[in-house]
């Protein structure tokens, strides 16, 4: 089973916005202060890219290019929770977003180093 869960994707018109949540599947899960939270997206027939982090004890906040200016990162520690405020959104934001866990939160840009993974949620942006 998954080890976190998404929520909150659906289908958009261009312009519009979205408000993906996540959340741990089970209570016991923990996110630990030296933990960095991150979301990437997965279009059909392309690789698994970085969208936004952030971490756990400083809520440092680091965005790709295709998300800055438009989509937010936060968190709310004592709920180990995650969310992703997406704005603007455009054909090219049309994906599977996954929520994932990395113990080190320095490489916060490298999917490979994410351990923990959710099931994703579809996002789906079209006219």
């Amino acid at each position: 089973q998954a080890q976190l869960v998404e929520s909150g994707g659906g289908m958009v018109q261009p312009g519009g916005s979205l408000w993906l949540t996540c959340t741990p599947s089970d209570r016991s899960f923990v996110i630990y202060a030296n933990d960095v939270m991150g979301w990437f997206r997965q279009a059909p027939g392309k690789a698994r890219e970085f969208v936004a982090a952030v971490t756990w004890r400083n809520n440092r906040k680091y965005y790709a290019d295709s998300a800055k200016g438009r989509f937010t990162i936060s968190r709310v520690n004592a709920e180990n929770a995650v969310y992703l405020r997406m704005n603007d959104l455009t054909a090219d934001d049309t994906a599977i977003y996954y929520c994932a866990r990395n113990s080190d939160a320095f490489t916060y840009y490298d999917a490979s180093k994410y351990k923990d993974w959710g099931q994703g949620t579809q996002v789906t942006v079209s006219s």
